[in-house]
């Protein structure tokens, strides 16, 4: 019997798994049923269980044979702070809450393979399964784990991540070597002048007028100050002003957000933009302040761990379900702290076009990450416990030396 078609036998025990944890969706750092799910999985299947990692991150340990060697494998457990939409049975339970995201389809493939692992061993050596709180909202559940000393605890010669995309071809798996997801960072800008009535302009330092322009020249950093060779979006998503018709504000307030592949080009942006916020506002008599948080930084895929996964991947599946080059993607992704720390890759597993919803959805919307119509595919999940398996054999041969 093949893997595949091994771990196709539990393929309804995983859909009812992945159900259940998409019908108790769990915000960031509140996944305590989610992660005592996961753990007593774990225990059940008789690996070394460790908890509290980031608050409600969960490790577990499984050994084979004598090697030292060690990979690990990440799956996030968090939800999104959002409505469902959806009417089927397994629909969302908490108010406001929802797996709108896939996590809990990237949950329950790893709960797959570590059940074939633990049950073959065909492997030499350490694999820690990484299951990971608070990924969304820019929580940095990533970061918070290894503050916990998760890499000097488990240490990992390689780490591996994987998620669900939809618009991909069901099950095809999309990898790209170098920065594959951008840094995301905030920004506010305060604009203070000096208020008054709107009847009598000239009394006053119009913060409204200053933070129009403020909001004009930030588009130069894209189209002037950087290379037009490295991508970079810079979004004004927010202004607050004032609050009568006849009054001139004292202040406002600019909000917004910055995407790069690049930390240079990160740090150019930065830079200026704290030129314009002071400088401009100066020019007409107010004051500026930047205030710059950098959330995530660019997500950026080692060449020879990439390289190696989509080896593993064509050998278990075929050339024709791999891309080795799917196109870089403007969204961001605490993995990118991993990385930053052990070499590894992220990649990317098809979720179809919608089709699986069809049974019980009804034309309410599009089936994409974020949105409340989302579901994960759960003909993913056999396909994708096998690929974590594949990877774990592959990278902790027996045959290879230790």
């Amino acid at each position: 019997m093949s893997l595949l078609a091994d771990i196709e036998r539990n393929h309804e025990e995983l859909i009812a798994i992945r159900r259940d944890i998409h019908a108790y969706p769990e915000l960031a750092f509140e996944e305590q049923r989610t992660s005592a799910l996961v753990a007593k999985r774990l225990a059940e299947l008789g690996l070394e269980v460790h908890t509290g990692l980031g608050k409600t991150g969960v490790v577990g340990v499984l050994r084979s044979g004598a090697s030292k060697r060690s990979i690990g494998l990440r799956a996030d457990m968090d939800a999104l702070p959002m409505p469902e939409n959806n009417r089927f049975a397994h629909c969302s339970k908490n108010p406001g809450k929802m797996h709108g995201c896939g996590h809990d389809g990237h949950t329950t493939m790893l709960l797959g393979a570590v059940k074939y692992l633990a049950e073959h061993k065909n492997f030499d050596g350490v694999v820690n399964f990484i299951f990971q709180p608070a990924e969304e909202g820019g929580n940095a559940g990533a970061r918070a784990m290894m503050a916990d000393g998760l890499f000097e605890r488990f240490p990992c010669d390689a780490v591996y991540g994987m998620h669900n995309m939809p618009g991909m071809a069901a099950g095809v798996l999309g990898f790209r070597s170098g920065p594959a997801m951008a840094s995301s960072s905030r920004f506010d800008i305060v604009v203070k002048g000096v208020g008054g009535h709107a009847a009598q302009p000239h009394k006053s330092v119009d913060p409204i007028l200053i933070a129009t322009e403020i909001v004009q020249a930030l588009q130069s950093l894209i189209t002037r100050n950087k290379d037009p060779i490295d991508t970079a979006v810079l979004s004004v998503t927010q202004i607050h002003a004032g609050d009568a018709y006849n009054v001139i504000p004292a202040q406002a307030v600019i909000r917004g957000t910055v995407r790069t592949y690049s930390i240079e080009v990160l740090d150019l942006i930065e830079n200026n933009m704290r030129r314009i916020a002071t400088k401009l506002s100066e020019a007409y008599g107010a004051t500026g302040e930047l205030d710059f948080v950098r959330c995530y930084p660019p997500l950026i895929n080692w060449p020879k761990e990439t390289g190696f996964a989509a080896d593993v991947a064509e050998n278990a599946f075929g050339a024709a379900q791999v891309d080795r080059a799917i196109p870089p993607f403007t969204a961001s992704e605490d993995f990118s702290f991993f990385l930053e720390k052990v070499p590894g890759t992220y990649f990317f597993i098809g979720n179809g076009d919608g089709d699986h919803r069809l049974d019980a959805f009804h034309g309410m919307g599009p089936c994409q990450l974020h949105n409340s119509n989302y579901d994960f595919n759960d003909a993913l999940l056999p396909i994708g416990a096998t690929y974590w398996c594949k990877l774990v054999e592959a990278a902790l041969s027996k045959a290879a030396q230790p």
